[in-house]
């Protein structure tokens, strides 16, 4: 969590997109970083299974930011 909200705190660029796109990369790196954790420490199948959603949807849709603002060299790194 801490990571998340370190990493969170970015200086508004005046560019409403790339500020967006600063700030919800982190948040939805956070639930994966979270989900991982959980899968590692449940034996509870039901939230393993919401887990491995987690980790799946928020990676599609860190992809799709790092598409909308056209930005290659984070669109290259494909899944952080």
């Amino acid at each position: 969590m801490a990571t998340m909200m370190r990493d969170m705190q970015s200086r508004p660029s005046g560019d409403v997109d790339q500020d967006f796109v600063a700030q919800m990369i982190p948040h939805h790196q956070g639930a994966i970083q979270m989900a991982v954790a959980v899968l590692g420490n449940t034996q509870n199948v039901r939230l393993r299974r919401l887990a491995e959603e987690i980790i799946v949807t928020q990676r599609e849709e860190i992809l799709a930011m790092q598409l909308a603002i056209s930005d290659p060299q984070l669109a290259a790194n494909g899944r952080p």
